[in-house]
C-alpha cells in the first residue's frame, strides 16, 4: 500500500437496532466470521484492545506493531491494508478485541468529523495527534483486567440481548470511551491543521444546502485544486465525499427520530431530487431509506 486514495472503497456500518459491533479473538481466530475486503477505508470508528499475542496493522501506509495491553484506534476514513483482512494475532496464543461503531451510536448530534471531534470528550482519541489515521495508546497494566472486563460486558449485552441491552450497551462503550479518553491525557498535543478544520465547519454549516466543491473552496477563499490536495491528504477522501457522509449521517437520523417522509428527510439534508437522495443513499448503504428505517 502506498497511501491514502479517494479510489479505495469506502465501507459503511451495516444497520443495526444497537450501531455497535465486537469481536474477541482468540488462539488466532474471531468469534464470528469476518468478512474480507482487501484495501479499504470505512465511515465508522474503531477500537482494537490487545489483550496478549502480536498484532501488527496496516493505516494510512504505516504499520503498527501492537503487543500486549495496546488499545489501537483507526478514524473513519483512513486506509486499512489487504494485510488486516482475516488476520488476529500473529502467535498462537494470542488475543484481543474489536469494537466498531458509528459516530452516531455515541452522540447522534456530534459535529462534523475528524477536526471538530478534538474538543468532543469520546470522540478525540479517534482524531489522533499525528498525521495519519492511526493512534496507539498503551494501558497501564493495572488497569487491562478492567478494559477486559468492559469489553467482555459489551459483548455479553450484545449477544444476550435481554431486555435494555440497547441501552446496557450503549453504557459500556461509553465507559470504554471514557477510559480510552483518559489515555491520550498523556499523548502530546499536536495543533489542528486550520485549513481543514476550516473545511469540516463550512460543511457542518452548509450541508444541508445544495453544495459543491466550488462552494466550499469559494466560501474559504481557497481554489478547488488546493482544497482537493488538502483534504485528500490529510483525510484521504474528497471534499464531496465528506459532505456526502455529513448529509447521510443526518438523514440516518431523521429516518430514525422523526416520522418525516422520504421526499422530506432528502430536503433537509440537501438533495432537492428525492431520487437522486434514494440512489445515494442505497449507494451507501446497500438498501434503500425505507428498508434502513423499518430496519
Amino acid at each position: 500500500m502506498t497511501g491514502r486514495s479517494s479510489d479505495v472503497p469506502l465501507l459503511g456500518f451495516a444497520h443495526s437496532p444497537v450501531p455497535i459491533a465486537v469481536r474477541h479473538w482468540t488462539d488466532g481466530a474471531a468469534h464470528g466470521a469476518r468478512p474480507v475486503h482487501g484495501v479499504h477505508a470505512h465511515d465508522f470508528l474503531l477500537l482494537l484492545y490487545v489483550v496478549s499475542g502480536r498484532w501488527v496493522r496496516h493505516v494510512d501506509g504505516r504499520e503498527w506493531e501492537l503487543g500486549s495491553g495496546d488499545a489501537f484506534v483507526v478514524a473513519p476514513g483512513a486506509v486499512v491494508g489487504a494485510e488486516d483482512d482475516g488476520a488476529g494475532p500473529s502467535t498462537a496464543d494470542g488475543e484481543g478485541w474489536t469494537v466498531v461503531f458509528p459516530v452516531e451510536a455515541v452522540d447522534p448530534g456530534a459535529a462534523a468529523p475528524l477536526a471538530s471531534w478534538r474538543g468532543h470528550p469520546l470522540l478525540a482519541p479517534f482524531v489522533g495527534r499525528h498525521r495519519g489515521g492511526g493512534q496507539r495508546l498503551p494501558v497501564p497494566p493495572a488497569d487491562r483486567p478492567d478494559w477486559t472486563a468492559r469489553l467482555t460486558a459489551l459483548e455479553a449485552e450484545l449477544t444476550g440481548r435481554r431486555d435494555g441491552y440497547a441501552d446496557a450497551a450503549r453504557a459500556h462503550l461509553t465507559l470504554l470511551l471514557v477510559a480510552l479518553g483518559r489515555l491520550q491525557d498523556d499523548v502530546p498535543a499536536e495543533a489542528a491543521d486550520p485549513q481543514l478544520a476550516a473545511v469540516f465547519e463550512l460543511i457542518e454549516a452548509r450541508f444541508r444546502e445544495p453544495i459543491s466543491l466550488r462552494d466550499v473552496a469559494a466560501g474559504l477563499g481557497l481554489t478547488p485544486g488546493h482544497l482537493t490536495t488538502v483534504v485528500g491528504r490529510e483525510t484521504g477522501r474528497t471534499v464531496q465525499q465528506w459532505i456526502t457522509e455529513r448529509r447521510l449521517r443526518e438523514a440516518r437520523r431523521l429516518l430514525v427520530d422523526t416520522d418525516l417522509t422520504i421526499t422530506e428527510i432528502g430536503s433537509r439534508v440537501g438533495y432537492r431530487d428525492a431520487g437522486y437522495f434514494v440512489r445515494r443513499f442505497r449507494a451507501a448503504h446497500g438498501t434503500s431509506p425505507a428498508a434502513w428505517r423499518a430496519g
